[in-house]
């Protein structure tokens, strides 16, 4: 069985991260989270203090900041699942906040980050065996993956399972600011002039709105087996 690049592209809050984690874990393949990468730099502009009053982004501080800015990730002993570092600290829970997922599009959106992070991930997936979720893993990223999908479902759908997953964190959530900054960031996602969110025209589409986690996951096996064994 061959060893190939899953490229999992597709909305916020649509679960591609849950689907890639456990396909990898199924697999023994490598998982990279590429919008905890991007959220981590969106973290580290919000602790230095780079967005004013207004939320505006001084980029040009961000830009000299990136240098100094080193993100990987390292397997969680208990749930073997990878938990995302900057600069060798553990930010997993502090990435998942709603502030950080209002700056996250703002700071994607910016060509420099993007050129930083998508070298890093370019150099994750040299040795194949990789399971990457995103916004442009498919048509940026590994334009030569052989198993593309784009993933998709309702914004209220993606609102509410982004709600539910806080409440069951424990941490403080709004379903209607949730839908708006799900909204605000769909729209920023698939109009910035730096590679858009948009579906690879070799990707498989996968609605996943009304899909149990079970259900969508047969579905990406199955995807899997038949990209490997071709």
């Amino acid at each position: 069985m061959k060893r190939i690049i899953v490229a999992i592209d597709g909305h916020s809050s649509c679960g591609k991260s849950t689907m890639a984690k456990r396909l990898a874990k199924e697999v023994g393949y490598v998982y990279v989270d590429t919008g905890a990468m991007y959220r981590a730099v969106a973290l580290a502009a919000l602790r230095a203090g780079l967005f004013d009053a207004d939320g505006h982004l001084d980029a040009e501080a961000l830009e000299r900041l990136m240098d100094g800015v080193t993100i990987n990730f390292r397997l969680d002993p208990e749930t073997h699942l990878p938990i995302t570092c900057l600069n060798g600290e553990d930010v997993e829970r502090d990435i998942r906040t709603l502030e950080v997922s209002s700056r996250v599009s703002q700071v994607a959106a910016l060509p420099f980050v993007r050129r930083a992070l998508t070298a890093q991930q370019q150099a994750m997936g040299r040795e194949r065996g990789i399971v990457m979720d995103g916004r442009d893993i498919a048509t940026v990223v590994f334009p030569d993956a052989e198993l593309k999908v784009f993933v998709t479902a309702s914004a209220e759908v993606r609102a509410q399972r982004r709600y539910d997953e806080l409440q069951a964190k424990g941490m403080p959530a709004d379903y209607a600011d949730i839908l708006r900054n799900v909204q605000e960031r769909d729209y920023i996602d698939s109009h910035r002039e730096v590679a858009p969110l948009r579906q690879a025209p070799d990707a498989l589409l996968l609605d996943n709105s009304h899909l149990t986690p079970d259900d969508q996951q047969q579905w990406l096996r199955q995807r899997f087996d038949e990209a490997t064994q071709a």
